[in-house]
C-alpha cells in the first residue's frame, strides 16, 4: 500500500514537473440570464482575464424581435465614469446564435458606443461585453424573444435577385454632438450571408476603419455574419465640424469599400411635432 502511494504521489509530481497539468481556471461569475451557453462563450473570448457583469454598461434593445433578421442593438460604455477612457474592445453577441459574435469593436479614438442590427436564430440573450486596458471585462444584457430563422433564412435581396446591382453602395452622414465627438452612421448594401442557406456560401464584410482628416485611427472592428443584410453602424468618433471622416470596409472575398463623410456644422433640427399638416 506504501509503495502504490509513493508511485502515485511520484507520477503526480512527474506531470507537474511537465507542465502536463495545468492550474485550475477560476470559476466565472454565475450567469445572471442563466443561458446554457455562458460558460461556454467565456471560456472562448474571455479565456483567463477577470469578468464581471456591470448595469454600466448599457445594451439597448425591443424586448421582442419583430424582425428577426434586422434586430437593433446599441451598445453603450460612455457610462463607466473613471473607467471611461480606458475601454479598448466592445462586443456585441448573442448566445443562442450559431455565429454568436456579431462585432468585436475597438473605439480607439471614438467613444465607448456603436449600434447594429443583427440576425437571431431563436430566443437568446443578447449580450455587450466592454474590455477595459487592464484586461478585465464587463458584461451586460438580456434575453430577447424572437421566432427564429434569422441566421438560416436567405437574405431580401438574395431572393429579389438584384444583390449584385447594388452590391458595394455606401451611404454615410456624420454629426456633432457634446464635448468634441460626433455621430457617425454609415449603411452598405451587401447580403451579409451566413452560409447556413443551401447552395450560398459565406459572404460578408470583415473589417471596418474609420480615420480622421490627420490619417488617425478613430475606431476599428471586425464585423461577422450575424450582422444583418445591409449592414447600418452607428460610432461616435471624437471629430468636429467641417472634419472628413474615412471609412474604409472590406468583405470575405476581398472587395474594398471606400468613402468620405464630412461632420455636419449643426446636428439636424428636430422634427416638429403638434401640426396638423394642414
Amino acid at each position: 500500500m506504501n509503495r502504490r502511494k509513493t508511485l502515485t504521489t511520484m507520477a503526480m509530481s512527474c506531470l507537474l514537473a511537465a507542465g502536463s497539468i495545468a492550474p485550475a481556471r477560476a470559476p466565472y461569475p454565475a450567469d445572471p440570464l442563466h443561458s446554457p451557453m455562458w460558460t461556454a462563450h467565456a471560456q472562448t473570448i474571455f479565456g483567463d482575464d477577470p469578468v464581471r457583469f456591470d448595469p454600466r454598461v448599457k445594451v439597448s434593445y425591443p424586448e421582442i424581435a419583430e424582425n428577426q433578421r434586422s434586430f437593433p442593438v446599441a451598445l453603450d460604455a460612455r457610462g463607466l465614469g473613471p473607467d471611461l477612457g480606458s475601454v479598448r474592445r466592445m462586443l456585441i453577441l448573442a448566445d443562442l446564435n450559431p455565429i454568436p459574435i456579431a462585432i468585436d469593436y475597438r473605439p480607439d479614438g471614438a467613444e465607448p458606443y456603436v449600434a447594429t442590427r443583427i440576425k437571431l436564430d431563436q430566443r437568446t440573450p443578447v449580450r455587450g461585453a466592454v474590455q477595459l486596458a487592464d484586461g478585465q471585462w464587463l458584461v451586460s444584457g438580456g434575453w430577447v424573444d424572437a421566432a427564429g430563422g434569422g441566421c438560416s433564412a436567405p437574405p431580401v435581396s438574395r431572393v429579389k435577385g438584384d444583390w449584385a446591382q447594388h452590391l458595394g453602395e455606401m451611404r454615410g452622414e456624420a454629426w456633432p454632438i457634446a464635448d468634441g465627438a460626433s455621430r457617425l452612421r454609415v449603411t452598405f448594401r451587401h447580403p451579409m450571408d451566413t452560409g447556413f442557406v443551401a447552395n450560398i456560401p459565406t459572404y460578408h464584410i470583415e473589417q471596418m476603419r474609420v480615420t480622421g482628416p490627420d490619417g488617425r485611427l478613430l475606431g476599428q472592428m471586425e464585423i461577422w455574419a450575424a450582422v444583418a443584410e445591409d449592414p447600418a453602424i452607428t460610432l461616435m468618433p471624437r471629430a468636429h465640424p467641417g472634419d472628413t471622416l474615412s471609412i474604409a470596409a472590406r468583405d470575405t472575398n476581398g472587395r474594398a469599400y471606400l468613402a468620405k463623410v464630412t461632420v455636419a456644422r449643426q446636428s439636424p433640427l428636430p422634427a416638429a411635432t403638434g401640426a396638423t399638416g394642414r
